[in-house]
Protein backbone atom coordinates (compact mmCIF):
# COMPACT_ATOMS: atom_id res chain seq x y z
CA UNK A 1 0.00 0.00 0.00
CA UNK A 2 1.56 3.55 -1.24
CA UNK A 3 2.31 6.14 1.71
CA UNK A 4 -0.53 8.34 0.75
CA UNK A 5 -3.30 5.29 0.72
CA UNK A 6 -1.83 4.58 4.32
CA UNK A 7 -1.82 8.15 5.54
CA UNK A 8 -5.60 8.33 4.31
CA UNK A 9 -6.75 5.23 6.18
CA UNK A 10 -5.18 6.44 9.17
CA UNK A 11 -7.02 10.13 8.84
CA UNK A 12 -10.17 8.01 8.05
CA UNK A 13 -9.54 5.56 11.23
CA UNK A 14 -8.58 8.17 13.76
CA UNK A 15 -10.08 11.37 13.02
CA UNK A 16 -13.83 12.40 12.36
CA UNK A 17 -15.91 15.94 11.54
CA UNK A 18 -15.99 17.49 14.83
CA UNK A 19 -18.97 16.87 16.91
CA UNK A 20 -21.01 19.91 18.07
CA UNK A 21 -20.38 20.93 21.55
CA UNK A 22 -23.87 20.90 22.46
CA UNK A 23 -23.95 17.52 22.35
CA UNK A 24 -22.11 17.45 25.33
CA UNK A 25 -22.44 18.13 29.07
CA UNK A 26 -20.30 19.40 31.55
CA UNK A 27 -18.40 17.13 33.88
CA UNK A 28 -17.61 17.55 37.49
CA UNK A 29 -15.17 20.22 38.11
CA UNK A 30 -14.68 19.26 41.84
CA UNK A 31 -10.55 19.60 42.19
CA UNK A 32 -9.22 15.89 42.94
CA UNK A 33 -5.58 16.66 42.70
CA UNK A 34 -5.01 13.70 40.19
CA UNK A 35 -5.68 16.59 37.34
CA UNK A 36 -8.96 14.70 35.94
CA UNK A 37 -11.00 17.92 34.47
CA UNK A 38 -10.81 21.44 33.18
CA UNK A 39 -10.43 22.96 36.69
CA UNK A 40 -6.96 21.47 37.27
CA UNK A 41 -5.96 20.86 33.58
CA UNK A 42 -6.37 24.07 31.81
CA UNK A 43 -3.61 26.07 33.12
CA UNK A 44 -1.59 23.61 32.42
CA UNK A 45 -2.37 23.03 29.13
CA UNK A 46 -2.48 27.49 28.90
CA UNK A 47 1.08 27.39 30.38
CA UNK A 48 2.72 24.44 28.20
CA UNK A 49 0.25 25.46 24.63
CA UNK A 50 3.86 25.33 23.17
CA UNK A 51 4.09 22.32 23.84
CA UNK A 52 0.93 20.87 22.44
CA UNK A 53 2.30 19.30 18.93
CA UNK A 54 5.26 18.99 17.51
CA UNK A 55 6.45 17.96 14.40
CA UNK A 56 9.08 15.81 13.38
CA UNK A 57 10.85 14.84 10.24
CA UNK A 58 11.65 11.15 10.16
CA UNK A 59 12.11 8.49 7.38
CA UNK A 60 11.31 10.78 4.56
CA UNK A 61 7.85 12.08 6.70
CA UNK A 62 6.73 14.75 8.49
CA UNK A 63 5.24 13.56 11.91
CA UNK A 64 2.55 15.52 13.40
CA UNK A 65 2.86 14.17 17.77
CA UNK A 66 0.49 14.70 19.42
CA UNK A 67 1.74 13.20 22.63
CA UNK A 68 1.25 16.52 25.19
CA UNK A 69 -2.47 17.12 24.64
CA UNK A 70 -2.72 13.00 25.02
CA UNK A 71 -1.21 13.20 28.08
CA UNK A 72 -3.58 15.59 29.59
CA UNK A 73 -6.56 13.89 27.91
CA UNK A 74 -8.42 13.40 31.05
CA UNK A 75 -9.50 16.53 30.83
CA UNK A 76 -10.69 16.95 27.52
CA UNK A 77 -13.49 15.79 25.82
CA UNK A 78 -12.00 16.36 22.27
CA UNK A 79 -8.82 17.32 20.01
CA UNK A 80 -9.25 18.63 16.68
CA UNK A 81 -6.35 19.73 14.01
CA UNK A 82 -5.88 21.13 10.55
CA UNK A 83 -3.05 20.94 8.83
CA UNK A 84 -2.15 23.93 6.35
CA UNK A 85 -5.64 25.04 6.65
CA UNK A 86 -7.95 21.93 5.92
CA UNK A 87 -10.60 21.23 7.45
CA UNK A 88 -10.40 20.65 11.25
CA UNK A 89 -10.48 16.54 11.86
CA UNK A 90 -11.04 15.21 14.98
CA UNK A 91 -8.32 13.30 17.18
CA UNK A 92 -9.33 9.84 18.58
CA UNK A 93 -8.35 10.23 22.46
CA UNK A 94 -7.78 7.01 24.30
CA UNK A 95 -10.18 6.57 27.16
CA UNK A 96 -8.98 8.57 30.93
CA UNK A 97 -7.34 5.80 33.30
CA UNK A 98 -8.03 7.80 36.53
CA UNK A 99 -5.73 5.47 38.11
CA UNK A 100 -2.52 6.95 36.05
CA UNK A 101 -4.16 9.30 34.15
CA UNK A 102 -1.45 10.71 32.39
CA UNK A 103 0.17 7.86 31.09
CA UNK A 104 -0.35 6.82 27.67
CA UNK A 105 -1.60 3.36 26.02
CA UNK A 106 0.95 1.55 23.92
CA UNK A 107 -1.60 1.34 21.55
CA UNK A 108 -2.52 5.16 21.10
CA UNK A 109 -2.01 7.15 17.84
CA UNK A 110 0.56 9.63 18.91
CA UNK A 111 1.21 11.12 15.56
CA UNK A 112 -0.03 11.42 12.36
CA UNK A 113 2.16 10.63 9.29
CA UNK A 114 2.49 13.72 6.25
CA UNK A 115 4.69 13.61 2.76
CA UNK A 116 8.06 15.26 3.90
CA UNK A 117 8.08 18.87 4.44
CA UNK A 118 4.61 19.56 3.53
CA UNK A 119 3.28 20.31 7.04
CA UNK A 120 3.73 23.81 7.35
CA UNK A 121 0.62 25.15 9.97
CA UNK A 122 -0.87 23.22 12.43
CA UNK A 123 -4.23 24.39 13.97
CA UNK A 124 -5.72 22.77 17.16
CA UNK A 125 -8.97 23.37 18.78
CA UNK A 126 -9.77 21.73 22.60
CA UNK A 127 -12.92 21.28 24.16
CA UNK A 128 -12.06 20.84 27.68
CA UNK A 129 -14.56 18.66 29.80
CA UNK A 130 -16.05 22.22 31.43
CA UNK A 131 -17.39 23.07 27.65
CA UNK A 132 -14.60 25.88 27.54
CA UNK A 133 -12.92 25.48 24.48
CA UNK A 134 -9.27 26.88 23.69
CA UNK A 135 -7.27 27.28 20.17
CA UNK A 136 -4.13 27.72 18.90
CA UNK A 137 -2.11 27.84 15.76
CA UNK A 138 1.71 26.75 14.76
CA UNK A 139 3.89 27.62 12.21
CA UNK A 140 6.28 24.76 11.29
CA UNK A 141 9.30 26.63 11.95
CA UNK A 142 8.23 27.10 15.59
CA UNK A 143 7.70 23.61 16.43
CA UNK A 144 10.06 21.43 14.04
CA UNK A 145 12.10 19.02 16.28
CA UNK A 146 15.84 18.54 15.62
Amino acid sequence: MSFLLRAAAILCLFASNAVAESDRQAEDQTPTGKFLNATETRPILQATQNSWIAVREYDSRDLVYFTHLLSWRCALFEVHYSINKSPFFELELPECDPANPNAIPDDATIFLPFALGTVQTVDIKVLYDDLGTEEASFERADVVTP
